[in-house]
């Protein structure tokens, strides 16, 4: 599978923004972060998977359909928050939780962090939420519990050097006793077993006896006590008996972590044990990324169509199977699948993106415009959706756009100066007082204020 990277900026725009400044679009890829290259990964299926996980939970806490769940990838064990409206989880804490239960239980968790007003008041002492720094203190914290150094954000994060705010991912005890709490009420309310919490717990047991760099990053920034421990316990006897089996949670569990085990562990490893899965057309699916891996395209491309046979109105079988043929270059194929799982998801960003994409490669740059739009408004911060948009409105002659999608692209990596010569360029090109003139200006007046700092 090819990866792609991109260099995120540590000083640009407002941190509200965060998560839909880092994305990429193809089905499965990789967007760097400061510091030690900590990377998101992007997958409609996966997201699509864990948000359907988590969605009792987010209901139970009264936050809805507001948060997104954003994968980073890296095989430490890890879940964090940074702001209301994203939960951030390693891809190796995904691999360790062998329970739907488990892996619910810190999303759980995470989303009470942020139900209980935990990271409103921390961000309400840092004063920057819509300053030019604001979206860099966030990069610079994704990077910092990526790796688990809190020295990493005080290094990455421009203007920000207060010991305070380095430390802005360590929860108290009494944070973790609320959170604790309310994720088992959460998950008691959704009917989901609240054991898994404690599993969770256990998992980490023993861990602050370890030296600091041998522990997971969760254990730094969510510390674990033997009170802690039994207090947790308390919560879950109290809610015994009230849950009940939940094979739904358990396909799509196993979905996500197939696919994520797939695309991080070599081939060899997913086709050794792929026939674990329970659901067969999870076992192809993880067949058809091993074989795709192995440039077995042939291989990887019948065990796709076997897999879209069971499931034959599933969009991300079809997004899987698009990104198979644009990889292998089967463009008119490509273009094919991406169309038919964007008929079955027409709202997905991701999906649209890849649509668009293959379009462009078979030289169809107005079909590709429309669906790239349609992805860029609903994921309005995505790098490679700004590459593609700026190939298609040069290829049909609208410089200006061509322009000013360069311009955003360079500035979300924090190439501030090269994204001012383009959004002057397109502001001399678009028309005055419109839409895309004013964005062009944004940026403008961004590169100056980052030049004066």
């Amino acid at each position: 599978m090819r990866f792609h990277r991109e260099k995120t900026a540590s000083s640009i725009h407002a941190f509200r923004l965060l998560a839909a400044c880092l994305v990429a679009c193809l089905a499965f890829v990789w967007t760097s972060l400061p510091a030690r290259a900590a990377s998101l990964v992007r997958d409609a299926d996966i997201e699509h998977a864990l948000s359907r996980m988590a969605a009792p939970l987010l209901t139970a806490s009264g936050l809805g359909g507001n948060v997104r769940i954003l994968l980073i990838n890296d095989r430490s064990l890890n879940a964090f928050v940074i702001d209301s409206q994203h939960i951030f989880i390693h891809t190796g804490m995904i691999s360790k939780m062998d329970t739907p239960e488990k892996l619910q239980a810190v999303i759980a968790h995470e989303a009470a962090h942020i139900a209980n007003g935990h990271i409103a008041r921390r961000m309400a002492n840092i004063n920057s939420a819509r300053s030019l720094a604001g979206l860099g203190m966030a990069l610079a914290l994704v990077a910092a519990a990526a790796s688990g150094r809190g020295d990493v954000a005080g290094g990455v994060a421009l203007g920000i050097q207060s010991s305070a705010e380095r430390q802005f991912l360590a929860h108290s005890r009494a944070e973790e006793a609320s959170a604790d709490q309310s994720g088992v009420r959460y998950m008691a309310a959704a009917g989901i077993d609240p054991l898994g919490a404690v599993q969770v717990h256990e998992v980490f047991a023993g861990q602050e006896l370890l030296s600091v760099s041998r522990q997971d990053p969760y254990t730094r920034s969510h510390p674990l006590t033997r009170d802690r421990m039994r207090a947790m316990q308390r919560f879950v006897s109290a809610y015994a008996g009230k849950s009940a089996p939940q094979p739904e949670m358990e396909y799509w569990y196993e979905r996500a972590r197939g696919k994520v085990t797939a695309f991080t562990n070599p081939p060899n490893w997913t086709l050794k044990r792929a026939a674990e899965s329970n659901a067969e057309d999870v076992r192809l699916m993880r067949e058809a990324v091993a074989y795709h891996r192995l440039s077995d395209r042939a291989t990887a491309l019948n065990r796709i169509d076997r897999a879209i046979a069971l499931r034959p109105n599933d969009a991300y079988y079809y997004d899987l199977k698009g990104q198979i043929l644009l990889e292998g270059r089967q463009f008119n194929g490509a273009v094919k699948a991406y169309s038919r799982a964007a008929e079955l998801a027409p709202g997905n960003p991701l999906i649209l993106g890849g649509l668009g994409r293959a379009l462009l490669t078979v030289n169809r740059p107005k079909e590709a415009l429309k669906h790239l739009e349609k992805a860029r408004q609903r994921d309005f911060r995505d790098p490679r959706i700004l590459r593609d948009l700026g190939s298609a409105y040069a290829q049909v002659g609208n410089n200006g756009m061509a322009s000013l999608s360069t311009a955003e692209r360079y500035a979300l990596q924090g190439r501030l100066k090269d994204a001012a010569i383009h959004a002057k360029r397109a502001s001399g090109l678009l028309p005055r007082g419109s839409g895309p003139w004013r964005r062009a200006e944004d940026i403008i007046v961004a590169a100056k204020r980052a030049a004066q700092k």
